[in-house]
């Protein structure tokens, strides 16, 4: 009996040995990657900030910004292939003191390997509905629980050009270690303007001419990353909008403004980090390594009750023991209140 025990015990055994390599390699593989159906709310702030009020065709100065951003997964996209997540991405910026009235809205769709987070042009990946634009190199996320200290090319939305992310240090961000990196996108011509400003607009004087302008943009994007799982935790966004004269001498500013997440903003994408990061280590370390004590464990068992068993099997047979009345077993102890043997008369 103990001896079939040790080969039950060992069996069951080598089954979790050998879920080991199949669980940290194979199902890992299938696990840690970015999800289809994404549903995710950030809000960024910036004071202090300007922007050109078109209502009132006045430059507002020192208000509060507020850029509301919400990314949602569209699972049907990928027309059935799974490896490929296709996001969209809404910002709405508006002042804080007026939050009914949008500033500006922006918007794209992108299409990404949910392994290596890479961009890839395919399933209607647009910004603001253009659907000739190429991307490449990354969009929202970095590498999923992948990510090195080293530069990584990242697609601009608003300049629509390649820019590289540099990494700078690793900081603490609400307790985290995060990776902070830095992207400068220079002065870039986004737009050809089709209509002609007020030269006083323009700070080119009240008497001057109407002026052709083209619209410009430069920015410097930090993000805080958990290195865990590729997610930013923590965002600065310093921009600067502006309309200036083919020949530089007029300008005008559409909007500046430092965006910065907000302190709830943090927690709650720290938060999402801290759950994502442990299912990543549940797949890849906590499962492996328990199957791995579990099935050593159950081995060793397996191979001490097969050999308690074989020693009990090799001890040699007792001895029997012969009783006075000449049969052999066990001697029957005398019973209580038996009469003695009768007395043989002589």
């Amino acid at each position: 009996m103990r001896r079939n025990l040790g080969l039950v015990l060992i069996v069951f055994g080598a089954f979790f040995l050998a879920l080991v390599p199949l669980v940290r390699f194979y199902v890992a593989d299938q696990l840690v990657r970015a999800p289809l159906n994404r549903y995710q709310r950030t809000q960024l702030e910036a004071p202090n900030a300007s922007y050109f009020d078109t209502a009132t065709l006045k430059l507002r100065k020192n208000v509060t910004l507020v850029a509301e951003n919400t990314v949602r997964g569209d699972v049907r996209a990928n027309n059935g292939d799974n490896d490929i997540a296709v996001w969209d991405s809404s910002t709405n910026i508006f002042d804080k003191a007026h939050p009914d009235k949008m500033i500006e809205v922006q918007g794209y769709r992108i299409a990404f390997d949910r392994r290596s987070s890479e961009l890839v042009n395919c399933c209607g990946t647009n910004i603001g509905g253009d659907t000739n634009v190429r991307m490449t190199g990354y969009g929202l996320l970095f590498p999923v629980a992948n990510v090195e200290k080293r530069d990584y090319p990242f697609f601009d939305m608003t300049t629509r050009r390649e820019v590289p992310m540099r990494f700078e240090a690793e900081e603490r961000v609400q307790g985290v270690k995060a990776y902070r990196f830095t992207r400068r996108v220079p002065v870039t011509l986004t737009q050809k303007v089709n209509f002609k400003m007020p030269g006083e607009w323009l700070g080119l004087g009240k008497k001057s001419p109407s002026q052709k302008v083209d619209r410009y943009f430069e920015s410097t994007i930090t993000q805080w990353v958990d290195p865990r799982t590729g997610v930013p935790i923590k965002v600065r966004q310093a921009i600067h909008s502006f309309v200036q004269t083919p020949d530089g001498r007029g300008r005008m500013t559409v909007a500046s403004a430092d965006l910065r997440t907000t302190e709830q903003g943090e927690k709650s994408l720290v938060e999402q980090a801290d759950e994502h990061a442990f299912l990543i280590a549940g797949v890849r370390v906590y499962v492996p390594v328990g199957a791995l004590l579990l099935g050593l464990l159950l081995v060793v068992l397996g191979v001490v009750a097969g050999r308690v068993a074989e020693r009990r099997a090799a001890l040699p047979p007792k001895n029997p023991v012969r009783r006075a009345d000449g049969k052999f077993g066990e001697v029957q102890p005398a019973e209580e209140n038996a009469e003695p043997p009768p007395i043989g008369r002589p």
